[in-house]
């Protein structure tokens, strides 16, 4: 029986069989199976999910790689792939279902338990509830179904798999990890996404730390998801750094944002020649500039000072140590008396 249209061609990431029998066969990494114990109830509870399918349009797209993200018309139903895994070595019940999401100033916020909204209310899933063994995985499909009067926008959710752990009558451990839903409707081509980078600048916190900042904004009309690298170059004696990852939350429609990369704190003042590339899915951008940390604070600077001050005094009384030894046990050799054979000028000395 087919199933539901797609919005466009999918490619399959690769399927995993069945799980062997947990009681003999190690896990898949080769490392052998804890023993699940008799009720298991001390055993936290550990779940994963990851997406299986990408749309084929989407193949130089990093996101659509994590998380189900598309633009599609009103009327339109997509599927996607999803493995979820019982991470625990005991049986575990694992319930999945979509819920609410949005993004705001905060970044990509979860709404609690299993609230709704207008695209969670979209989503269905085939297998609602799956009962895995110690390490054992399963396939669901996740199914979309956005209505033929679905106004124009992007919407956002996401698709739980969660199990309950061991605990006391009143307290229960619950683990549930998601897939991120990121779904634009509406007519003709997908809208564009784009964001500006400031001038980068640079700085050192209280504690001596340098640190690259640069402030970010959202020019397009989708949410943004930025990640990327810093390289530094051209400084003091030809130094160079990098590259060193660059992260920010998750950056709604005209958000704004400051992406900040500590780095090592033994790094000199400068100048260097800094250069920060940034991506979310296929839209990148690079911003490049000289860049300073300025001296190391003072309470900073006294603190190294202190350290080094009590490493130099422990290194002087180590040595005044060893030379009160090396004394002690000349002098002690000095009074013992020495062995002759022979007699007159000609005796020679035994040793000790």
């Amino acid at each position: 029986m087919p199933g539901p249209a797609h919005a466009g061609p999918v490619e399959a990431g690769p399927a995993r069989a069945g799980a062997p029998d947990p009681g003999q066969a190690p896990r898949r990494d080769g490392s052998p199976r804890p023993s699940p114990g008799n009720a298991g109830e001390d055993v936290p509870a550990a779940v994963g999910v990851r997406l299986l399918d990408a749309p084929l349009n989407r193949r130089d797209d990093t996101r659509a790689h994590k998380y189900i993200v598309d633009h599609v018309r009103p009327g339109t139903t997509i599927r996607r792939r999803i493995v979820v895994e019982n991470a625990s070595p005991v049986s575990r019940a694992v319930d999945i279902y979509p819920a609410a999401a949005e993004v705001t100033d905060e970044g990509f916020v979860l709404a609690p338990g299993r609230t709704e909204n207008e695209l969670s209310s979209w989503i269905s899933v085939d297998e609602t509830q799956a009962e895995l063994g110690p390490d054992d995985e399963t396939t669901v499909w996740v199914t979309i179904e956005v209505p033929k009067r679905a106004e124009a926008g992007e919407r956002y959710a996401v698709v739980w798999a969660e199990t309950a752990g061991g605990g006391d009558k009143t307290v229960q451990q619950v683990a549930r990890a998601g897939i991120r839903v990121y779904l634009s409707v509406g007519p003709g081509g997908e809208p564009p996404s784009g964001f500006e980078v400031a001038p980068l600048t640079g700085g050192r916190d209280a504690d001596g730390t340098p640190f690259v900042a640069a402030e970010v904004h959202n020019t397009g009309r989708r949410a943004l998801d930025l990640a990327g690298e810093l390289w530094l170059a051209d400084g003091p004696g030809g130094l160079s750094v990098g590259p060193v990852r660059a992260e920010a939350r998750t950056l709604p429609l005209d958000g704004r944002t400051t992406i900040r990369v500590a780095l090592d704190r033994r790094l000199p003042d400068g100048p260097w020649q800094a250069r920060l590339a940034l991506a979310s899915g296929w839209t990148k951008r690079t911003a490049t500039g000289e860049v300073s940390f300025g001296v190391v604070p003072a309470a900073a600077a006294a603190k190294v000072d202190r350290s080094r001050l009590a490493l130099a005094s422990g290194a002087a009384a180590s040595l005044l140590v060893l030379l009160l030894f090396g004394l002690h046990t000349y002098r002690r050799r000095a009074r013992q008396p020495r062995r002759v054979v022979g007699s007159g000028r000609s005796g020679i000395p035994l040793p000790d």
